[in-house]
């Protein structure tokens, strides 16, 4: 006769190591899921912060004359406070340079660098 007492389930350490790698497997798969969600806040707020930058952008060209000079304001978006930051500068006789920097609470979220002539 066989002795199945000695056979049957899994020893401790065997249940000890199976947990082990379980939790470890469990814990790569979260960190992945944390850092997916971390990823997609900041694809959403450079989205919403360029498309702030591009509005700006528009109205520098499209106005009619603009100063040189530092201007900034804050604009509301997408529930959020968005504050830009415009500087114009003359490149030569002809030529303005404008450099707008939309910004949040976190940090710099988009820049755009735009070239317009010079409306006398």
């Amino acid at each position: 006769m066989v002795d199945r007492t000695a056979r049957e389930g899994f020893t401790l350490i065997e249940l000890l190591v199976a947990v082990a790698v379980f939790s470890l497997a469990a814990m790569a798969l979260l960190n992945l899921s944390g850092e997916n969600t971390r990823s997609a806040a900041r694809v959403e707020t450079r989205t919403l912060g360029g498309l702030v930058a591009e509005n700006l952008a528009v109205e520098a060209m499209i106005a009619p004359q603009i100063a040189e000079g530092q201007t900034s304001g804050v604009v509301p978006l997408a529930g959020r406070q968005w504050t830009w930051t415009r500087a114009v500068e003359g490149v030569d006789a002809g030529m303005l340079r404008i450099d707008i920097a939309v910004a949040t609470d976190e940090g710099q979220a988009a820049d755009r660098v735009l070239f317009r002539a010079r409306v006398s």
